[in-house]
């Protein structure tokens, strides 16, 4: 963050500071963890679920912490430069408004159920060849990690990517009121959070608020293969390119091939590669295309920038463990990716033995069940030899892939980690592949751990008699 004086704080903030608060101060850095917090920084107290920065002004504090901006309700007394705001969240979202104002940074939107991530980065990696700038920090897609990722900009920034995360309706426009996106950029649209979100319907209706949000001189890119997302595009004041592999796309990919650890595709008649291990990575990579060719970058320059992409840990990420392959795609998961992941096995080059580990899904409300079982039947129409699920919706998975075919003896159903370790101690082949999936709350980067901790995805060789 580039310097900010206490008068233009209390301004954007609405705040009131006492009397006895140096009139020069400035800040250059927001904290809201106290055990992070550098001298010199402004300490943000938020109010969570599970804590209270308030608890932690003392900390910041001896931790060299310049001021501290505190809610109404605070009663601690913390230091002459205390900032008293109604609501420190609210505020921290106003503050990150006022500060992205101040900057002419072009800022993009991103958001969807499959592949924000990816996405963000994707964008970022092509229009980094020519243009300086930034993308949200981390996972921070939230009304806490989106403004803290809008303070991040500086004076030479040309460009923000900024990340969008929902959970219900209403979210994308709070955070679309915070950021003021000129670009919005849709990446596939899926089931996910339906616990919060109740249906398919209202996840289609939130991420189209990203859309509402546009300016008339911006522009939005949306996945044009998607029907009921086109359709979406009547949402938007502003122009919409739409990207995808049917006709009347705007950026259609042709001629699609993988390679071991690359995408490949064409664009009219330019060839792009991205170090993308799967398919479902084209989405992303045309999302790039589409917003660098619209800000006026030549496809040569595109394409140069791409090929820095790096895909993000837990993502679809293969490790090499002696002739074996693991794929680490623990990050997260929702039907969408989980299709997009079992595909990626599916479609590896090589002759090995392909295993699926796969975690349960998690929100999905009263679609648990059925999405799980739909999530076997899949699997069991692929070219996929092991199939191993985890957590209490394992049954599920494999009764929907004994129904649509899938042998017994190909399937397992663990409850339990100790068991998951001992069926994949039984199965594991050199020169196999195994991938792991599961929601973030399935912790399946444990089953990652224990296969890298094993070594070759092998046995080791039996001792002469």
């Amino acid at each position: 963050m580039e310097q900010v004086g206490l008068d233009e704080l209390l301004a954007a903030t609405g705040g009131a500071a006492p009397s006895a608060a140096p009139p020069d101060a400035v800040f250059e850095r927001v904290s809201t963890d106290s055990r992070t917090t550098q001298p010199g920084d402004l300490f943000w107290a938020l109010r969570g679920e599970t804590h209270n920065g308030h608890d932690y002004l003392e900390q910041a504090l001896r931790r060299g912490a310049a001021g501290c901006v505190v809610d109404d309700r605070c009663q601690t007394a913390a230091g002459p430069c205390t900032i008293r705001v109604a609501d420190t969240r609210q505020a921290l979202g106003d503050f990150a408004r006022w500060y992205r104002h101040r900057h002419e940074a072009l800022i993009i939107g991103v958001t969807g159920s499959v592949g924000k991530t990816t996405t963000r980065e994707m964008i970022y990696a092509a229009l980094s060849a020519r243009h300086a700038g930034r993308r949200s920090r981390f996972n921070y897609n939230n009304e806490v990690g989106l403004p803290l990722s809008l303070l991040d900009l500086a004076a030479e920034d040309e460009f923000s990517v900024l990340e969008m995360g929902a959970a219900r309706v209403g979210d994308i426009r709070s955070l679309c009121e915070i950021a003021c996106p000129e670009i919005g950029v849709l990446a596939p649209i899926g089931p996910a959070h339906l616990a919060t979100f109740g249906s398919l319907d209202q996840i289609y209706q939130a991420k189209g608020e990203l859309l509402e949000a546009l300016p008339s001189h911006g522009f939005a890119v949306v996945c044009g293969d998607d029907e009921r997302m086109r359709q979406m595009a009547a949402r938007a004041l502003c122009p919409t390119v739409f990207v995808g592999e049917t006709p009347g796309c705007h950026v259609r990919a042709l001629d699609v091939a993988l390679v071991p650890g690359k995408l490949r595709f064409s664009v009219d008649r330019k060839r792009y590669e991205v170090p993308a291990p799967g398919r479902h990575f084209l989405a992303a990579a045309l999302c790039a295309v589409a917003v660098a060719r619209e800000i006026g970058m030549d496809p040569g320059a595109i394409a140069a920038g791409l090929q820095n992409f790096v895909n993000e840990p837990g993502r679809c990420h293969p490790r090499a463990c002696g002739t074996s392959t693991i794929i680490d795609d623990t990050y997260n998961a929702n039907p969408a990716s989980m299709r997009a992941a079992c595909q990626c096995l599916a479609d590896w080059p090589g002759n090995g033995r392909k295993v699926l580990v796969l975690g349960d899904m998690l929100e999905l409300g009263e679609e648990a069940k059925a999405c799980h079982r739909e999530l076997g039947r899949l699997v069991a129409g692929l070219e996929i030899d092991l199939l191993l699920s985890f957590g209490e919706r394992a049954e599920d998975v494999v009764q929907g892939a004994q129904q649509a075919g899938m042998p017994s003896w190909r399937l397992a159903a663990c409850r339990d980690l100790e068991a998951v370790r001992v069926v994949l101690d039984c199965w594991l082949e050199p020169g196999g592949i195994v991938l792991v999936k599961g929601s973030r709350g399935m912790h399946m980067e444990r089953v990652v751990a224990w296969l890298q901790g094993r070594g070759e995805l092998e046995h080791p060789p039996r001792a002469a008699a």
